[in-house]
C-alpha cells in the first residue's frame, strides 16, 4: 500500500467523531492492505513505530522537526516557525510548505515505517543531524496531504482517538465480516500487548494463528483486574466458602520478567545510549520490569531488577508484584507521594539508594517455559512460594490468607488500614489468572464498606475548563472527568471539577492539557456538554466525592428512559495516577452502577 492511501484514511479517521465510524472506517483500510503491512499499519494509526510497551521513541523536538521541513522544502527554520503559529499545527504548516513541492518518489507504507524506524534508532554524536536529514528526505519523497501526517508522529501529536478495542473490532470486520472474532483477538492481545503482532498473525493465518499466540518472556501481559464489591457480606456471597486476602498495596503495580538463559549484559550498556554515564548494574536482557501501563520501567527500578536476580529462584518467570518504598527496619510501608519519586530518568541510582523499594510478589504467571495462567489461585501460588522466598529483602512475597466471613475480612481490613495501605484483594481459590480481563475472580475491597461513598473513582480527564479571575495565570478553571463504558469502548462524563486543586496541581493539569489537547471532541467520548478544549483520554485522576448522584446533563451510564446519567457530587481530586493505570483501566460504568446501588442499600 502506497503511504498516501493510508494518509487518506488518516483524514477520514481524523474527520469523524463517531466511534462506529472509525471501526467502518479502520475495517476498509485493512481490508485493503497486504498482511505484511497490517502490523506497521496497527502501529502507525497509535502514532508508534513499536508497541507501546517498548521504549522506541524517535527522540525529535518540535524544533528539530521544523528543521526537516525546512530543508525538505529549501525553506529557512524561522519561515516553518512562522507559518506553525499562524496555522495551530505544525503538520498544517509542512503540508501548506509541501503544496509547491513535487514529491520525488511515492513512498510505502513499510518505506515510511523503515524511516520513522531508523530515525528512532540513531543515537550517539551527531544523531541529531542524522534524524532531521532523514525525515526531511522523507517528507520530499511525499505528497502534502502524508506530510501533514507524518510530521506529527516524532512530535506525539497525531491524535486519532483510536483505542486498542476499537482496532480489535475493525481487524475481525475486515476478515470475517462481523466482529465476532474480537474476543479471540483480544485474548492473543492479552497475552503479548504487542497488537501489530497479533493483527499480522491474524491476517496472515486466521482465528488458527491467534491459537498459536502464547506468552512470552520480555512481552508483557495485560494485568488482570479488579471488580468491587459494596461489602463484606456481598464479598463472601460471591466468593464462596473459602477465598483468598491479601494486602492492597498503594504503590507501582509491576510485572517481572526473568529469563537466565539470554547472555549477559550490564543495565548500563542497555541505556547508556539513552543516558550516557549511567550505571545501574544489574543485567536489562535478563530482567525486565514493566509497570501498570505497560511501560518498560527497568532503568528506574535498579534495586528490583537486581534483586530479581539475586532472589527469584528461578530460569524463567512471568510474575506480578506491588513496587512501594518500604522500610524494612521498621516495617513501614511509605505514601504513594513518596514512591512516585522512584519514576524518574535522572539520578536513579541516587534516588534508589535514598528511597528504596521492595516488591511484594502477588502472582505468577509463566514459570519455567510454562504458561500458568490456567492453574488455580491456589496452584499458582504454590509456585511463587517455591520461587520467592519469605526471607527475601527485595523481592519479598505479598501476605495470604484463606478466609471466609466477613468477620475475617474487616479484621484484615483493619489491619491493612493501620498499616496505611488501601485495602484488601480478595481472590477466588479456583480461578485462572485472566490476563486484561475484569471479573468476580479478584475483588478489590477498599474504604466501601459503609453505606456512602467513602471509597474513590478513578476517573479520565476528558476536558479543561480555561481559568478567570487569579486562575488566569494557571491556564486552568475547571476538568471535565469520565469514566469508561468498556461495553462500548467510550469514555463517558461523570463530572466538572472547579475546587480542590491546588495551585500546583492547576499547573499540573495546565501542563498536561498542552500536551494531549485535540482539536474537537474525540471519537470515543461520549458528552453533552462542552469544555473549552477537548483532550485525547489518557490522564488518570483519582476523585473523591460525596455521593453519586443522577444527572440529565452528565452521560456515564445514561438512561434514555429517565434521560439521565451518573454524576459525582462535590467531586475533589486526590491524586494523578502518573500513568500507572492506562484510561482504560479506569473505573468503570458497571462498577459505578453497584456504588451507586450499594449507596442507598439496593441490590
Amino acid at each position: 500500500m502506497k503511504f498516501a492511501k493510508l494518509a487518506d484514511y488518516y483524514e477520514k479517521l481524523e474527520a469523524t467523531s463517531k466511534r462506529l465510524e472509525l471501526v467502518d472506517i479502520l475495517s476498509k483500510l485493512f481490508a485493503e492492505a497486504e498482511n505484511a503491512e497490517i502490523g506497521k499499519i496497527c502501529y502507525l494509526i497509535q502514532g508508534r513505530v513499536a508497541p507501546f510497551y517498548m521504549p522506541v521513541e524517535l527522540g525529535m523536538a518540535e524544533s528539530m522537526v521544523a528543521q526537516a521541513i525546512a530543508k525538505a522544502y529549501d525553506k529557512t527554520k524561522d519561515e516553518v516557525i512562522k507559518s506553525y503559529r499562524h496555522l495551530g499545527n505544525i503538520g498544517l504548516a509542512a503540508q501548506e510548505l509541501a503544496k509547491s513541492h513535487k514529491a520525488s518518489a511515492n513512498l510505502s507504507v513499510s518505506d515510511v515505517f523503515g524511516g520513522l524506524r531508523k530515525i528512532a534508532d540513531l543515537g550517539g554524536e551527531g544523531s541529531v543531524e542524522k534524524k532531521i536529514s532523514t525525515l526531511a528526505q522523507i517528507l520530499k519523497d511525499l505528497d502534502s496531504v502524508s506530510v501533514k501526517h507524518v510530521v506529527n508522529i516524532p512530535i506525539g501529536t497525531l491524535r486519532l482517538g483510536i483505542g486498542d478495542p476499537t482496532v480489535m473490532d475493525a481487524l475481525s470486520l475486515a476478515k470475517t465480516g462481523d466482529k465476532k472474532l474480537r474476543p479471540v483477538i483480544e485474548d492473543a492481545y492479552n497475552k503479548t500487548s504487542d497488537l501489530g503482532y497479533v493483527a499480522e498473525e491474524f491476517f496472515k493465518h486466521g482465528e488458527k494463528g491467534l491459537e498459536t499466540v502464547k506468552l512470552i518472556v520480555g512481552k508483557p501481559v495485560r494485568p488482570a483486574l479488579a471488580e468491587r464489591m459494596p461489602n463484606a457480606d456481598e464479598v463472601v456471597k460471591r466468593m464462596g466458602d473459602k477465598f483468598a486476602a491479601e494486602p492492597k498495596f498503594d504503590g507501582f503495580r509491576v510485572q517481572i520478567h526473568l529469563d537466565r538463559s539470554v547472555k549477559a549484559m550490564p543495565l548500563g550498556t542497555a541505556v547508556s545510549e539513552l543516558r550516557p554515564g549511567l550505571k545501574l548494574g544489574a543485567d536489562s536482557q535478563q530482567v525486565k520490569i514493566f509497570s501498570r501501563n505497560l511501560e518498560d520501567m527497568t532503568h528506574s527500578f535498579p534495586d528490583l531488577a537486581e534483586g530479581v536476580l539475586k532472589e527469584v529462584k528461578a530460569k524463567s518467570v512471568i510474575m506480578e508484584g506491588e513496587a512501594i518504598a518500604y522500610n524494612p527496619q521498621t516495617e513501614e510501608f511509605l505514601p504513594f507521594q513518596e514512591t512516585t519519586k522512584r519514576r524518574r530518568k535522572y539520578k536513579i541510582e541516587e534516588t534508589a539508594k535514598a528511597l528504596p523499594l521492595a516488591c511484594f510478589a502477588f502472582d505468577i504467571l509463566y514459570l519455567d517455559g510454562k504458561d500458568i495462567t490456567s492453574k488455580t489461585e491456589v496452584e499458582r501460588r504454590k509456585l511463587l512460594e517455591r520461587v520467592v522466598s519469605k526471607n527475601n529483602q527485595v523481592i519479598r512475597i505479598a501476605e495470604h490468607r484463606v478466609i471466609s466471613t466477613a468477620k475475617q475480612i474487616h479484621e484484615f481490613f483493619n489491619e491493612a488500614i493501620s498499616d496505611g495501605l488501601e485495602g484488601l484483594m480478595i481472590k477466588k481459590l479456583d480461578s485462572p489468572y485472566k490476563a486484561g480481563g475484569r471479573g468476580f475472580h479478584w475483588i478489590k475491597f477498599k474504604r466501601a464498606s459503609s453505606g456512602d461513598l467513602t471509597d474513590t473513582v478513578d476517573c479520565v480527564l476528558l476536558g479543561i475548563y480555561t481559568g478567570r479571575g487569579k486562575r488566569t495565570e494557571f491556564g486552568v478553571g475547571g476538568l471535565l472527568v469520565g469514566i469508561y463504558n468498556d461495553k462500548t469502548d467510550e469514555f463517558e462524563t461523570i463530572s466538572r471539577i472547579g475546587t480542590g486543586l491546588t495551585d500546583e496541581e492547576f499547573r499540573k493539569v495546565n501542563e498536561i492539557g498542552k500536551q494531549l489537547r485535540v482539536e474537537h471532541k474525540p471519537a470515543r467520548v461520549k458528552s453533552k456538554i462542552e469544555p473549552s478544549y477537548w483532550v485525547e483520554p489518557e490522564e488518570v485522576l483519582e476523585i473523591y466525592a460525596d455521593e453519586i448522584t443522577k444527572s440529565p446533563i452528565h452521560t456515564a451510564g445514561w438512561d434514555e428512559k429517565t434521560g439521565t446519567g451518573y454524576a459525582l457530587r462535590f467531586p475533589r481530586l486526590v491524586k494523578f495516577r502518573e500513568k500507572d493505570k492506562r484510561a482504560e483501566d479506569a473505573t468503570t460504568v458497571e462498577e459505578l452502577k453497584r456504588l451507586f446501588a450499594n449507596q442507598y442499600g439496593k441490590k
